[in-house]
């Protein structure tokens, strides 16, 4: 692993009226290498953001490096893909700033208001621990269900209180990573997001949706990942054995196995998520910290209760 420090661009003044320049925000953007376009209207996007200048770290997942990277983005190449939680907490650590935000490299910030709204938000709230943003399509200007944190008809531009976020577009205080832990290195991919929302929520953090901070990304469905449903399933397994209370443990399982079902995933689909799941019961997940049985019911007032 290696690490290449570059200089900081110099702030650009608001339009917005006075903000606490005091928190720093920093982003983390994780590569492969794959998508040297998309990328540098991303870090273009982070560099117009009003206010202090943000510290930007790329993490090269074991890819190729990109060329012609902007002056104040600081590099650091790992030889090998380690997972998107793994990488992401690399780069996160790298950072010495109030707030982290986790971008995925082929999105974009059209607001160069975002990072001084984030700004304001954290300070004005000491409880807010992570903020998730409202991801749209750059072509239909749509968010996919899925992107909304919430069940239910998901109403995309109503802010509020959440349980999970989404990982490639989100801003995390980085007193939440060092108090509760980052991203569970050993899931590689899927519900990462999950487990660290349930861990800072134990420790009386609150995870908020937010409608008026947006990040454009092309609308994609997860399956387009080759081991998607086997993550998927060995991960929902390791967050029940990690965060859930027993007495509540199975009943989470179940519910997705029926949802799993009545998804209808052809053959193949469907015998990776069960190798999957076999994998969650037999396979370490970690340490098991469960969450409390008021954090149980907090997420049930929010209407999103650990059973689904």
């Amino acid at each position: 692993m290696s690490a290449i420090p570059r200089p900081v661009p110099p702030p650009r003044p608001s339009t917005e009226g006075p903000v606490p320049a005091d928190v720093r925000v920093g982003a983390v953007v994780l590569t492969m290498g794959d998508r040297p376009a998309e990328l540098a209207a991303l870090l273009d996007s982070v560099a117009d953001q009003y206010g202090p200048p943000i510290e930007v770290v790329l993490v090269v997942n074991g890819g190729k490096t990109p060329t012609g990277l902007p002056d104040f983005v600081r590099v650091i190449e790992l030889d090998e893909n380690v997972g998107i939680p793994a990488g992401r907490n690399v780069g996160a650590e790298a950072l010495d700033c109030d707030v982290v935000m986790f971008l995925d490299d082929d999105g974009l910030i059209r607001d160069p208001g975002i990072a001084n709204r984030l700004r304001t938000a954290f300070a004005h709230d000491p409880d807010l621990g992570i903020v998730t943003f409202r991801i749209v399509d750059p072509v239909t200007k749509t968010t996919q269900r899925r992107h909304v944190p919430r069940l239910g008809s998901g109403a995309p531009m109503r802010s509020g209180a959440v349980t999970t976020f989404l990982g490639g577009a989100c801003a995390i205080r980085a007193r939440v990573l060092r108090e509760v832990g980052g991203l569970p290195d050993q899931f590689f991919y899927a519900h990462e997001e999950t487990d660290l929302a349930w861990r800072a929520l134990d420790a009386g953090w609150s995870v908020d949706y937010r409608a008026d901070v947006v990040l454009e990304h092309p609308a994609t469905s997860p399956a387009r990942h080759p081991h998607y449903h086997r993550m998927n399933a060995r991960n929902r397994v390791w967050l029940a054995r990690r965060n859930l209370p027993w007495p509540i443990l199975p009943a989470y399982l179940a519910s997705w196995i029926v949802i799993t079902a009545a998804r209808r995933p052809d053959r193949e689909g469907l015998q990776a998520w069960t190798l999957g799941f076999r994998e969650g019961w037999h396979e370490s997940c970690g340490p098991r910290n469960p969450i409390s049985w008021r954090t149980v019911w907090h997420m049930t007032r929010l209407r999103r209760p650990p059973l689904i």
